[in-house]
């Protein structure tokens, strides 16, 4: 049944794109492969486009993209070989076999098997419509299509540790096959993982799981969970996430597997041969209020085995200069915020800028993180030099300060795409935080340990 209209969906990123990207994605996929119109495609004003049986290729990209068309495009498109629940079932089947991540999901608990994790992926819904976008999504970005059904089985995995029903694990595992179907409607340049998006740029990012969870809605035939799973998958347990900033219980059941789940396929993709076992393991540990401590416990003992934990190399002086640019963001925070008052301070009783409060809560609650792991910079400046000598222990070390670093980054992120007019406000602390992230920002573009994304 379709979703109630009361799940709340972000103004400042509803209806963000005009679906360019998307529809690029289709006629790049038509000149490679077979797409026709199933049915007469026309324009919202009943002006007919293409006629039924028309073959589409790259050629017919400027003669859509000028019109708003009468419904959605895949509602009247066919492809070649499209995307069906077999092929999924296919394709999470051979990452049970040869996929890191997912082999440790089947290998390491006893009574679990590929067939349990693949029963909810056998009878999901999945329309033509959507069928048709995941044919593009394979076609186009395939890195995406896999992380998809690598997110997927990372759920219905916790959604079984966790005590969850098959029947019950069967919208989970559509909600997280469809999290990141939004990520279609975004400029390609997101899916070159060379290419590094700042400041306002990162606005399509923040919009991708209201577009994600829209296209859900459309479908008219999930559950109301599904939906509010998809919106959530970025939200945080502490409230540092996106796009609504929720905390602890106010995010669904089914969004807090779906958020680590995220996070997990995310560390195995991106670090698959630099230990991407003990950086999740650290990553999660340090960042405890960030997940859900029960879906955590499910996983720290499958991140535990030795032959996938592999080896990190990390120099003394590499350690060294990523805990000088903690200290340095640290400090000039401070002295920023400690600066000399304005020459037309606020009127009693006037707010801090929004901007300010808020920057200065994450950056407070990243060094109580780190002061509660040991790893805070007043507290290494002597334990560097007792690791001389001994890898493992600077390997470790190294992992933390990078997660650090990468948390440092996300608020310096925010910045950019929560608050793009900071350069013109007159308010005393947004140009606080504006020079602060700016020199931050500098300081980080030099950073020759790679941080988490």
């Amino acid at each position: 049944m379709n979703a109630p209209a009361t799940l709340q969906v972000p103004a400042a990123t509803e209806g963000e794109n005009d679906g360019s990207h998307y529809l690029r994605a289709i006629t790049d996929m038509a000149d490679r492969g077979h797409v026709v119109t199933h049915d007469a495609l026309y324009t919202d004003k009943g002006i007919k486009l293409l006629d039924k049986g028309t073959r589409v290729d790259g050629r017919l990209y400027d003669r859509l993209v000028k019109h708003k068309l009468r419904g959605r495009i895949e509602d009247h498109l066919t492809a070649q070989d499209m995307v069906s629940v077999q092929t999924l079932v296919e394709v999470a089947s051979a990452q049970c076999e040869s996929d890191t991540l997912a082999y440790l999901l089947v290998h390491t608990l006893e009574g679990m098997t590929a067939a349990r994790l693949l029963a909810p992926v056998r009878a999901m819904l999945l329309p033509a419509a959507i069928a048709f976008k995941l044919t593009v999504m394979r076609e186009q970005y395939p890195a995406l299509f896999a992380h998809s059904v690598r997110v997927m089985l990372v759920s219905v995995y916790l959604g079984i540790r966790s005590g969850w029903s098959e029947r019950q694990c069967v919208p989970l595992a559509a909600a997280a096959l469809l999290h990141d179907m939004g990520s279609l409607h975004m400029d390609p340049v997101w899916h070159d993982p060379a290419n590094k998006i700042t400041g306002v740029g990162r606005k399509q990012l923040l919009a991708h799981p209201v577009t994600s969870m829209l296209i859900a809605r459309e479908q008219n035939i999930y559950p109301r969970s599904v939906e509010q799973a998809i919106l959530e998958h970025h939200e945080h347990m502490d409230g540092s996430g996106y796009p609504r900033g929720l905390r602890g219980d106010q995010i669904s059941p089914m969004g807090q597997i779906l958020l680590t789940a995220e996070v997990v396929a995310a560390f195995f993709e991106k670090y698959a041969d630099q230990a991407p076992a003990q950086r999740l393991s650290l990553t999660l540990k340090l960042n405890h209020r960030k997940f859900p401590s029960d879906l955590v416990a499910c996983l720290l003992p499958l991140l535990q085995i030795r032959a996938v934990q592999g080896d990190v190399q990390a120099s003394h002086g590499d350690v060294e200069h990523c805990v000088t640019q903690l200290a340095q963001a640290f400090d000039d925070w401070e002295s920023r915020r400690a600066g000399p008052p304005p020459v037309q301070p606020p009127q009693e009783g006037q707010e801090e800028a929004q901007a300010c409060v808020i920057v200065g809560q994450r950056l407070a609650a990243l060094q109580k993180s780190l002061f509660e792991s040991g790893t805070h910079p007043r507290q290494l400046t002597d334990m560097i030099p007792l690791l001389q000598g001994d890898a493992q222990g600077m390997a470790e070390l190294a992992l933390l300060v990078q997660e650090a670093l990468w948390q440092l980054q996300r608020i310096v992120n925010v910045t950019y795409s929560q608050w793009p007019g900071l350069p013109d406000s007159p308010e005393p602390g947004d140009i606080a935080v504006m020079r602060w992230r700016d020199a931050c920002a500098a300081r980080l573009a030099q950073e020759p340990m790679t941080a988490a994304s």
